[in-house]
């Protein structure tokens, strides 16, 4: 198609402005440990806990994770230092530019064309270097993109190779031996070594790599044996460590409060008359197929209809890939069809829709592939797995009740989507918009005033289960998304 330039509407954000806001003061009781004891904490997970926020592991993200923020609130209650393998880079790490430059992290620009509003990496990145520290130190071990399974692999730390799939270079720059020991293995070993209570948020990775890649790749879904099974292998190494220590175990959040699914619009293609006329035009012997097949009974009215492509003027659904669709393949007919409003696109097809591929268009004259979109069938599958999953994690909570908690994150973020969660009377939501958006500009991972509420989260949990009266942190106090640039 001849001149069209594709704008996709991610968001629009008014006039805002930087905001100081009040926490409520209210009465407390001298600061107690309960029965827990907090004198040295360890934290394992994956990005969550390491702070990976804006689409990369950069110093205020990495200075501001939940767990940073609850060792800072223990230590009123005896708990001491907190290490974390600093990344020492401002802008983090977020992809190769051209030229082999590294990319940092996402912030939200302004088209100066239309007005919309998307994440762009910001410029400069730093590549993730060696962590230099002392690594026996060390007390988080929470490692962007790891699954139960490369938490308990030694071949997350090396060799570095393309016949590696398991190697992690956020986890090779502080691990205690590199392509020898494990995350798991070494945060146990930091619990031998004077650990009273732990942290544990594991399991995210084992739906949300196949969630983000558009339910396109089955093999990185994590089967429900496996889950099982490696959970508890890395519960039992964790609780092992120190048969005295106590721990708060977070459950798999929801996907229906990611931005990453909610940003780009299933009618993201704007079109003219003019446009659309000419699309329609590449359409004709493909609907006119669709008719006959109807006629000869080989699909209902329901999925010729369902089937069928025009465009016209003003927003449009984009023509994708169906898989879920009657295979026509035999009689030339792609199983193609356009987007609708059960669709979920995934946020990288803002970059995508609309450009040229394959001498086509993308959306147009050339279908979206299967990993920019989630199906409803896909969607279900999804939430099944993560209600399964953190099955799994309640159950193994309660097998060890007296020894951990947990903290139930799903609920906190499924009550910040449905306008029930504040701070001083001011709210927080599972957007990324400032200044009230919890989630970071990478629509995955929370911004540091929402890991302020995680934090208050594990708090809660524990104060109930151990009779401990840990203050609760101030989310006011911490920055959310910054203002588009």
């Amino acid at each position: 198609m001849k001149n069209l330039k594709q704008y996709i509407f991610l968001l629009s954000i008014g006039a805002l402005s930087a905001c100081n806001y009040e926490f409520p003061e209210t009465e407390v009781h001298e600061p107690t440990a309960g029965s827990a004891d907090f004198t040295k904490m360890v934290s394992i997970g994956n990005s969550l806990t390491a702070g990976y926020m804006d689409g990369a592991l950069y110093n205020r993200g990495q200075e501001n994770s939940f767990a940073v923020i609850l060792a800072e609130q223990l230590r009123e209650v005896g708990g001491g230092d907190f290490n974390v393998p600093s990344i020492n880079s401002e802008n983090g790490f977020y992809t190769m530019g051209p030229g082999g430059t590294a990319v940092g992290r996402l912030i939200l620009t302004v088209n100066p064309e239309t007005g919309a509003t998307g994440p762009a990496p910001i410029g400069a990145g730093d590549f993730p270097a060696p962590y230099t520290g002392d690594k026996t130190a060390l007390n988080n071990f929470g490692v962007p993109g790891i699954t139960l399974g490369t938490a308990l692999t030694p071949l997350t730390g090396g060799p570095e190779s393309t016949e590696n799939p398991a190697y992690n270079p956020m986890y090779a720059r502080f691990a205690l031996a590199p392509g020898q020991s494990t995350v798991v293995g070494d945060a146990a070993a930091a619990m031998q070594n004077g650990g009273t209570f732990f942290t544990f948020w594991l399991g995210n990775n084992d739906v949300l790599g196949y969630a983000t890649g558009g339910a396109s790749n089955p093999s990185i879904l994590t089967s429900n044996d496996d889950f099982q099974a490696r959970l508890s292998a890395a519960l039992d190494a964790m609780l092992a460590s120190n048969p005295e220590a106590k721990g708060a175990v977070a459950n798999i959040p929801s996907l229906n409060v990611l931005p990453y699914f909610q940003l780009v619009p299933w009618n993201a293609l704007p079109m003219t008359a003019e446009q659309a006329a000419q699309a329609n035009e590449g359409y004709l012997l493909y609907n006119g197929g669709l008719q006959q097949i109807e006629a000869a009974g080989m699909i209902t009215e329901e999925e010729r209809e369902l089937r069928t492509v025009a465009f016209s003027a003003g927003q449009n659904g984009f023509v994708m890939e169906d898989e879920t669709l009657t295979d026509l393949s035999a009689l030339g007919l792609p199983s193609i069809r356009q987007s609708n409003a059960g669709d979920r696109a995934t946020l990288p097809l803002a970059q995508a829709l609309g450009q040229p591929v394959n001498g086509g268009i993308r959306g147009i004259s050339h279908p979206v592939e299967d990993r920019f979109v989630l199906l409803p069938s896909e969607q279900e599958e999804i939430t099944t797995k993560i209600n399964t999953f953190n099955g799994y994690i309640n159950a193994a909570v309660e097998g060890n009740s007296d020894r951990l908690v947990l903290a139930d994150i799903k609920d906190l973020l499924d009550r910040a989507a449905a306008g029930q969660v504040s701070a001083g009377g001011v709210g927080l939501n599972a957007s990324i918009i400032p200044p009230n958006g919890g989630l970071s500009v990478d629509g995955v991972h929370p911004n540091a005033r929402a890991h302020a509420f995680v934090a208050n989260t594990f708090i809660d949990a524990i104060n109930t289960k151990w009779g401990a009266n840990i203050r609760r942190v101030n989310p006011n106090n911490f920055v959310g998304n910054d203002l588009p640039r």
